[in-house]
């Protein structure tokens, strides 16, 4: 029996089938540098669209294909798999395109909760970018961090833990996506707590190293931690648990070269240095919540993070000193992230289209000084 009644697949319909774990194969046809670029979970790789693109009728014929389970089929805008859809059709395989492609999938977003005494820390995975965002509650007050998604899912999240919304925070301004934290705020009467520059054109609360955030019965302490930007803050919660942004990720650190010259990056490298020095005076035990992940998220439910002393023994970045990681970050840097000057303007606006951003915020983010 046919899983459904058309040939297609809105991008809820698949995230549906990953959330309830059930049987499908998901074949990629796109190119080897796009599918490592970003892909879903689990994904198959089968680089033939250039096949499709020239319509060949046989890209299938002569590959060994799995048949035990339905398939969905992936490419860039969700053109190339209708064709693709319809050549294993005729092969009596149950094939579905996924409407939209690999662009609208990166709308999808799943969670992961902690509980720790008697705080919750909801992590909101956006899967088709790795960006993460957070939201903590105590006492029915939530803190929302690094908002990359959707007004109305940090709402109804709130909303379903019966919480309200006090602050909301962002540790940078973004170049990978668009910050919906303006917006949030706005529709939440939530205090927009944003770090101290006069970059922005548009109305927040200026925070200061040092400074507390009370909510419920605990509290956040922002810390200037600069280096990916000038502005980068991180935020601390009861030396427990550090919402890092993107000067640490769990394979690397912030790239400090976007939107500088030599002489600037080198100057940011610097600072990077000492923030993560920082960082590494932090207990061993600290549970670092990275801003992004460069790897596909599962659905699984297990928070990405993890402790400052893994970290500390797994990142070798964090094991040199000075002149030795300013010559290792700035040496191979990865491709420039797509679109990031024109997504800097619109964070620096506080606006921004839906509608536009579909196109500016496609693809994995390029955060991360590592490949």
């Amino acid at each position: 029996m046919s899983l459904f009644q058309q040939h297609s697949l809105s991008i809820a319909q698949l995230k549906h089938i990953l959330e309830n774990n059930l049987p499908v194969h998901i074949f990629d046809v796109r190119s080897q540098a796009d599918f490592d670029q970003w892909h879903i979970p689990d994904s198959i790789l089968l680089p033939v669209n250039e096949a499709l693109q020239a319509t060949d009728a046989n890209v299938f014929k002569e590959l060994t294909l799995v048949r035990d389970h339905p398939v969905v089929v992936v490419c860039q805008e969700g053109f190339l798999s209708q064709k693709a859809m319809q050549q294993l059709r005729d092969l009596h395989i149950e094939a579905y395109s996924l409407e939209g492609g690999i662009r609208q999938w990166t709308k999808v977003w799943n969670t992961a909760e902690i509980q720790i005494d008697t705080t919750k820390i909801i992590q909101i995975r956006r899967v088709g970018k790795g960006c993460l965002s957070y939201m903590i509650i105590s006492d029915n007050m939530a803190v929302v961090i690094d908002p990359a998604l959707s007004s109305d899912v940090f709402i109804n999240l709130a909303t379903q833990h019966q919480a309200h919304i006090k602050y909301v925070l962002d540790t940078h301004i973004h170049a990978d996506h668009f910050s919906r934290a303006k917006d949030l705020a706005n529709k939440t009467d939530a205090d927009l707590m944003l770090p101290d520059q006069n970059v922005l054109q548009y109305d927040f609360h200026p925070l200061k190293d040092g400074d507390l955030l009370h909510f419920g019965q605990t509290y956040l302490k922002a810390l200037h931690t600069p280096g990916h930007t000038d502005e980068s803050f991180s935020y601390l919660w009861l030396d427990k648990v550090l919402f890092s942004g993107d000067v640490l990720f769990l394979n690397g650190v912030g790239r400090p070269d976007l939107k500088s010259d030599q002489q600037m990056a080198i100057q940011k490298t610097e600072k990077l240095y000492q923030s993560l020095q920082k960082i590494k005076s932090l207990p061993d035990e600290t549970l670092i919540l990275p801003g992004h992940f460069s790897g596909a998220i599962r659905f699984d439910q297990n928070i990405v993070g993890d402790t400052l002393i893994n970290l500390k023994e797994q990142l070798d970045l964090l094991k040199l000193n000075q002149p030795d990681f300013i010559q290792e970050i700035l040496t191979d840097m990865p491709d420039t992230p797509p679109n990031f000057e024109n997504i800097v303007d619109l964070n620096i606006k506080g606006e921004a289209n839906e509608k536009d951003l579909l196109q500016l915020e496609a693809g994995g983010n390029r955060c991360s000084s590592q490949k």
